[in-house]
């Protein structure tokens, strides 16, 4: 029977906690437990709880991680009623996720991932696009995170991690992501994720991402890519054609170093995608992208287009994670809790963009709507804070007189760091002593005797 164009192809949610369920499966939580490369020593905090709360905290309003850690563990505990409480403080929840294996965080992403293969449409016309960009994100200035992670760009300035990520294009979601020092390189990072790619992936990149290596690499796995090019890229045809009316074609990309190698050249599809009437005054530019695609009739011209500008996403992707969530810098101050911050986040950003685009409604006949990240937090913060208990709170002015500042004995010196872009700071010079003059002391004596 057919369906109507209102009628919904997905079921909806009927509460928060059973939108979790939706991607946090048992199985994946299972997954999660047999990832555990070591014994995790009994304490208050079991696996379960300390990720949820890593994942709330992403989540959650406050302007501390005291302030978030407590809202996260309220919520919790009450979507956890039958189950043993965890621990009370803020201090125990970092040891425990501090022996918290990697693989474990690891192992639950890609559980999510598999979910979101399995409730969500990817695929766009017969093709699965993932865009490809990553960014630098600054860390704690404190010695361990300096010495580990060094400088990245500039002398004396913020430890820095390198993110990778792979988005969905249509949906906004993650697929997939790499850390790494401020200094990583992101092809590398591309590489190493091919492996996780779906059979109908589309790689989409920008001219960060060319380089003979890398293509081989992709058309090994057998990924399909469209990757823009740009003047340092040379490619042969058999007839030679003036860029001017290039618009698709067949080329052999060979680099003088693979002639050298004696390697076979690559033959590739190169597309040119002129700029549109209504930017003829912008500063825009014709766009060239070269793709292994070669069958016109699978991506066109004019798909090749559109797809390379959904690209944004990946942008968006990354304002999220600085701007929503509030991670222009990490707070953790050690490198163990920093990299299962990391990870904890791009878990928390890829669970609540799922969400999302698991609740837009899909008509028949009209394009599915793309879910707004800031919203969907908005709405989740709203659904915490409802579940929160409302017990009788403590008069205010005893609430007022507790709030007193710690006083705790100083072990070390404080000490004094070395800023970028800021000038060496000058001590005020000691002031001038001089012998009052003749003429200065006739006017006291002047002033003396007035007075009297």
């Amino acid at each position: 029977m057919a369906r109507t164009t209102s009628a919904r192809l997905r079921p909806r949610a009927k509460s928060f906690q059973e939108s979790i369920r939706q991607f946090l499966t048992p199985e994946v939580w299972k997954q999660g437990h047999q990832a555990s490369t070591k014994n995790i020593r009994r304490c208050r905090w079991e696996f379960q709880p300390l990720v949820m709360v890593l994942v709330l905290m992403t989540w959650s309003c406050g302007e501390s991680q005291a302030e978030r850690f407590e809202v996260a563990k309220a919520f919790c505990v009450i979507s956890r009623s039958k189950q043993r409480r965890p621990g009370k403080t803020v201090e125990g929840w970092q040891k425990a996720l501090a022996r918290l294996p990697m693989p474990v965080l690891r192992a639950i992403a890609a559980g999510v991932r598999r979910r979101v293969a399995a409730l969500l449409d990817l695929q766009v016309d017969g093709f699965i696009p993932l865009g490809c960009d990553g960014s630098r994100l600054t860390c704690a200035r404190v010695k361990e995170l300096e010495q580990r992670l060094g400088d990245a760009n500039a002398v004396n300035s913020a430890p820095t991690i390198w993110l990778t990520a792979l988005v969905h294009l249509r949906t906004g979601v993650p697929w997939c992501w790499r850390w790494g020092r401020g200094s990583a390189n992101e092809r590398q990072h591309l590489r190493t994720m091919l492996p996780l790619l779906p059979a109908a992936a589309l790689v989409v990149a920008d001219a960060g991402y060319i380089g003979f290596e890398l293509t081989k690499a992709l058309l090994k796995h057998q990924v399909s890519f469209l990757i823009r090019q740009c003047s340092i890229i040379n490619v042969y045809t058999e007839d030679e054609t003036p860029l001017e009316t290039f618009r698709d074609g067949i080329v052999l990309y060979w680099p003088k170093e693979a002639q050298r190698r004696r390697e076979t050249p690559l033959r590739l599809r190169l597309m040119c995608v002129r700029k549109r009437k209504k930017e003829a005054l912008s500063k825009s530019q014709d766009v060239w992208l070269m793709t292994n695609v070669v069958d016109a009739k699978r991506l066109s011209l004019e798909k090749a287009g559109q797809i390379y500008r959904w690209r944004w996403e990946n942008e968006g992707l990354f304002r999220t994670f600085k701007r929503t969530f509030r991670k222009m810098t990490f707070e953790s101050r050690t490198v163990k809790l920093l990299h299962r911050e990391a990870e904890g986040t791009m878990l928390a950003l890829q669970l609540l963009l799922a969400q999302g685009a698991l609740a837009m409604p899909r008509h028949a006949e009209k394009p599915t709507p793309q879910a707004s990240p800031r919203k969907v937090l908005v709405e989740i913060r709203a659904e915490i804070q409802a579940s929160l208990p409302r017990g009788r709170r403590v008069k205010f002015g005893r609430r007022l007189a507790r709030a007193y500042r710690e006083q705790r004995e100083r072990l070390t010196a404080k000490e004094r760091r070395v800023w970028p872009k800021r000038e060496p700071h000058k001590p005020p010079m000691p002031p001038q002593i001089l012998k009052l003059p003749d003429k200065a002391k006739a006017i006291l004596d002047e002033l003396k005797s007035s007075a009297a």
